[in-house]
């Protein structure tokens, strides 16, 4: 099969265009054909060598973490799955590769399409939905009432947890630049500030929950705007020392992640803040409750360019500027 190879980490790389053999289906994988692939900047990173002492993957390796296809084949113990089903999935670590025209993918990490959405609209919701979902229901139980700070609002994850959280009734705050106001505006954001002529920190406050998705500074700014008891949860990281357990790392590695984030712990925790470092998970469970959502309209798509397969290294490349809005995708069929 046609796949983009990653065959050594090298920052800014091109992914290599060539022949990979067809997945092998396990007892409880489904085999899909891949109609469309989402992209987002985990691939560049993973390319770049930033994971890869926490997520050891062999190389070569098929890069890609959105999917959505037709399934062609399923395994002895699948239940839920039969073949030409159409699905959606965010594989779970260790065994992504959506980039290519095949891949295998535990059933428990998959969910039906939405009806009401194009192959190229699902490849842009499992990884950002899902995390978008794990960071406001799960970690930060948001409730009606309660107000919200989502950074870089414009981006994959920041279009879709503005929905999200407008939908759990909460007051969503957002940071993007003046040219993307209207759009985030129209997604359900009550505050906007333009990123470029505000500081936010200033602005803002008595906030319960913000969900951090940039470097720099912006981290640290983020605890002058949230009260006594509020949240800070980071997609961007550091991570901390629940995150080294949850990857079985050895104990050097743990001891490094623990002083990574040891900064920001502590001036959270003397604000009395709770900081948490969130890496999604593949979980096909959430998935379908997020198709509910889609399906009943409360929640759209926010899709920027699509690119035949063919130019996956420009589409790549076009992310890691900056400038998309919502989510890039590359058809295959």
């Amino acid at each position: 099969m046609k796949a983009f190879i990653l065959d050594r980490y090298k920052k800014e790389s091109a992914l290599r265009f060539g022949d990979m053999p067809e997945p092998v289906l396990g007892q409880d994988d489904v085999l899909v054909e891949v109609h469309s692939a989402g992209l987002n900047l985990l691939d560049s990173k993973i390319r770049d060598g930033e994971f890869k002492l926490v997520l050891p993957y062999r190389l070569p390796l098929v890069l890609g973490h959105d999917v959505a296809g037709v399934v062609v084949r399923v395994g002895a113990n699948v239940r839920r799955f039969m073949p030409g089903d159409e699905i959606y999935a965010r594989p779970r670590d260790g065994r992504v590769g959506t980039f290519a025209d095949f891949i295998a993918i535990n059933e428990a990490d998959v969910a039906l399409k939405p009806k009401n959405l194009t192959m190229e609209e699902a490849a842009s919701i499992p990884l950002v939905g899902l995390t978008a979902w794990q960071v406001l229901v799960e970690r930060a139980k948001l409730k009606k009432g309660q107000k919200v700070l989502i950074h870089a609002g414009s981006g994959g994850v920041g279009t879709f947890a503005i929905q999200l959280a407008r939908h759990l009734g909460a007051t969503v705050a957002t940071t993007t630049s003046a040219v993307n106001a209207e759009l985030v505006k129209n997604l359900g954001a009550d505050v906007i500030i333009d990123y470029k002529t505000q500081d936010f920190e200033k602005i803002l406050s008595g906030y319960d929950v913000v969900l951090n998705s940039l470097a720099g500074d912006t981290l640290q700014k983020s605890l002058n705007v949230l009260k006594s008891g509020g949240k800070l949860i980071s997609i961007s990281g550091p991570p901390g020392p629940d995150f080294a357990k949850a990857q079985g790392l050895n104990w050097f590695l743990k001891q490094a992640i623990r002083l990574l984030s040891f900064g920001i712990r502590r001036k959270a925790g003397a604000r009395r803040i709770s900081y948490s470092f969130l890496f999604m998970r593949a979980d096909g469970e959430q998935l379908s409750k997020i198709t509910s959502l889609i399906e009943a309209g409360i929640i759209r798509p926010v899709m920027d360019l699509t690119f035949p397969f063919e130019a996956t290294n420009e589409a790549l490349a076009y992310i890691e500027t900056g400038r998309s809005k919502g989510k890039v995708i590359v058809k295959l069929r």
